[in-house]
């Protein structure tokens, strides 16, 4: 077992490939008129599965700026030169949150500013400037208030011509309240978005946590420290976020402050077990499919929204290739769910094949 561990973590890249692959299967099922349960976000207050995956990336993007970056500040490299390359590929994770929501018909009247990728692209570049320009203690302070302050205004300032906020209708909160207001374009529920203004604050605060334990990683050298102090927050951040359900529900469309504690402590044990199997224990060859989608993840993602053309809207013989898998299976005898299911793990492996192929070439597209 090693005791000393590399800043270039393979369980790191491993995560990250296995949540670009959940977001795949849960985002591509057969027909979402038959899914597991699991495989569906929570209609509003609670947690799925599926309500771990965005998260665990956010918090992903945390980790890999300390780690990324930690080196190139020690060596003094211009943070001016650092804060362009963020901010312009901050730009360019942005433009293709645009161009995914466009495609393939490009009618800009119907346009969705928010989304995915665009919220990937604001907490980069956020906890990007906030890793170069302040030290972890300021870090820590600003998720706190964020959190707190979120907490605040979302559960207890009259919302005008609303009054108190109700937490259990969608319509009924500041969050909503800003989104209708101010963001324009179209709203992925009409009313408010899930990727909304306001809820992209607690939203960087899951990359605040992220490059904290990144911290933690890059100061402990010894991997059994470093080991108890992610297990020890880990299971920390998860309490408090559970405790904080009881006043401030969980809630991932919201972002709400108790669900970014409890994913962030979940993730946080998640990548902790992840060190001690793949990186100490060594056994990392059951990750090839995490490392190979890890390698190239927006790119993956962004394959798996532009493949949607072909094998959800092209038809052989008047029906889609979902619908001709889901008619075939369910017509051996198979339940539509499972159907379902196992198109959206097809599609998923149907996407690994280009990544494989870049993975094989040692082509990784810096977006």
């Amino acid at each position: 077992m090693k005791t000393e561990l590399s800043n270039r973590l393979i369980s790191l890249d491993a995560l990250r490939g296995f949540t670009i692959a959940g977001m795949v299967i849960v985002n591509d099922p057969g027909s979402w008129s038959h899914v597991y349960a699991p495989l569906l976000h929570a209609e509003w207050n609670g947690i799925t599965p599926t309500d771990y995956i965005f998260p665990t990336f956010l918090f992903i993007v945390g980790v890999s700026i300390a780690l990324a970056y930690d080196k190139r500040v020690k060596a003094n490299e211009p943070k001016s030169d650092m804060l362009k390359k963020m901010l312009w590929r901050g730009v360019k994770i942005y433009l293709l949150g645009l161009f995914l929501w466009l495609w393939p018909e490009f009618d800009f009247s119907g346009i969705r500013w928010a989304g995915v990728l665009q919220r990937i692209s604001v907490v980069f570049v956020a906890c990007g400037l906030l890793f170069l320009y302040t030290d972890w203690k300021q870090q820590l302070k600003l998720a706190v208030g964020i959190l707190v302050g979120y907490w605040i205004v979302m559960a207890y300032v009259p919302v005008p011509g609303i009054g108190f906020p109700d937490l259990s209708v969608p319509e009924k909160n500041w969050a909503n309240y800003l989104d209708t207001l101010l963001l324009p374009g179209v709203m992925w529920q009409k009313t408010w978005d899930p990727e909304g203004l306001l809820s992209t604050l607690p939203s960087i605060a899951t990359g605040i946590f992220g490059m904290l334990i990144g911290r933690i990683i890059l100061d402990e050298n010894d991997a059994y420290k470093k080991l108890t102090w992610l297990f020890f927050w880990g299971v920390a951040m998860l309490t408090i976020g559970g405790v904080w359900d009881w006043f401030f529900p969980i809630n991932k469309n919201l972002w709400t402050s108790s669900y970014t504690v409890y994913m962030a402590g979940l993730t946080t044990l998640g990548l902790g077990a992840m060190i001690l199997i793949v990186d100490m224990l060594g056994y990392h060859k059951w990750t090839s499919l995490g490392r190979i989608y890890g390698a190239n993840a927006i790119t993956a993602y962004v394959l798996a929204g532009m493949l949607t053309v072909v094998f959800y809207g092209m038809e052989i013989g008047g029906k889609s290739l979902n619908n001709h898998w889901m008619d075939s299976l369910s017509g051996a005898g198979a339940s539509l769910k499972f159907a379902s299911f196992t198109y959206a793990v097809l599609y998923m492996l149907i996407v690994f094949i280009p990544v494989w192929v870049l993975y094989k070439k040692k082509i990784f597209i810096k977006v």
